[in-house]
């Protein structure tokens, strides 16, 4: 309670042009603050900045105080709002946090140490495979689906029809399941 009036009486004399009193005022407030800040989850440096930014605002507002009215709520008020602020900023900005353990754990999302001999390895065994086709098959998947050719394309090229080819193609698909299947096993 003597607090409460001390520091309203401080600002008082602020609002009149006291410059002692009002230096006085805001060494007084430097605690409070800081200790509101900390209340409403602000850690480390940032509390310095909300002391800052609060002590700005009531630089700021000192004239819209009323001495009639308690000096504290109207302090813890500012404080209040300039530490959501403050929290609000943090919140969007990315932070870097040094953990080493986490850091570690981390998985890496690239393609793992054998992802490039397993690529080479299933591309020859599909060659292979390819290879094994019989002609009519064979052209089928290398003009349709590897070289991504049109139907009508594919015919002119192998002088077959278009319902041919589609045969060809689905025999060859399937054929090619069922040797790649095996070679899994």
């Amino acid at each position: 309670m003597a607090r409460e009036r001390d520091l309203g009486s401080l600002m008082d004399a602020a609002q009149r042009g006291d410059a002692a009193a009002y230096r006085a005022l805001l060494q007084a407030c430097l605690p409070l603050v800081a200790g509101i800040a900390r209340a409403q989850g602000v850690r480390g440096e940032a509390v310095d900045d909300v002391v800052q930014d609060t002590l700005m605002t009531v630089h700021a507002a000192r004239a819209s105080y009323d001495p009639a009215r308690p000096f504290l709520p109207w302090l813890a008020a500012i404080t209040r709002r300039r530490a959501i602020d403050r929290l609000r900023r943090a919140g969007r900005r990315p932070q870097e946090v040094h953990d080493p353990l986490a850091f570690e754990a981390e998985v890496d999302p690239g393609p793992g140490p054998g992802a490039a001999l397993e690529t080479r390895e299933r591309g020859a065994a599909l060659a292979r495979a390819v290879a094994a086709l019989p002609e009519g098959q064979r052209q089928a998947v290398e003009h349709l689906g590897l070289r991504e050719l049109s139907l009508d394309e594919t015919a002119a090229l192998t002088g077959r029809t278009k319902g041919a080819l589609k045969v060809n193609l689905h025999r060859a698909l399937k054929a090619l399941r069922t040797s790649l299947g095996q070679e899994k096993e």
